[in-house]
């Protein structure tokens, strides 16, 4: 499961909002190969469901995942941090063993 912090979910409601997200759009989360610490992660906004997705909705988030990315993200929370040491989603992945200093990719 993939789990979404009260301040992602208002974030997320916001850029909806303000991109004109219909209500079947949902959040779409991914891994790929690439950064500096071998896996990276991906953030979209979706509306089309592919075969072997995984759904799940947590505080009136619906979040995709495909197959072999949630091998990578089981556990995961999505989470959102604004402030003075930077703004945006932060991934808080148990299964990662190291990540880089951005935050933006990580190692299993």
């Amino acid at each position: 499961m993939i789990t979404v912090s009260p301040n992602a979910k208002a974030y997320i409601h916001e850029l909806m909002e303000t991109e004109h997200k219909g209500a079947d759009s949902f959040v779409r989360v991914g891994v790929k190969g690439g950064g500096c610490s071998g896996l990276e992660y991906q953030l979209s906004f979706d509306n089309t469901e592919k075969e072997g997705d995984q759904v799940f909705e947590d505080k009136g988030v619906k979040v995709v995942v495909d197959m072999k990315s949630l091998l990578y993200l089981y556990g995961t929370e999505l989470d959102y941090a604004g402030g003075l040491n930077g703004k945006g989603f932060v991934f808080n992945n148990p299964n990662a063993t190291r990540t880089c200093s951005c935050g933006e990719s990580f190692a299993v």
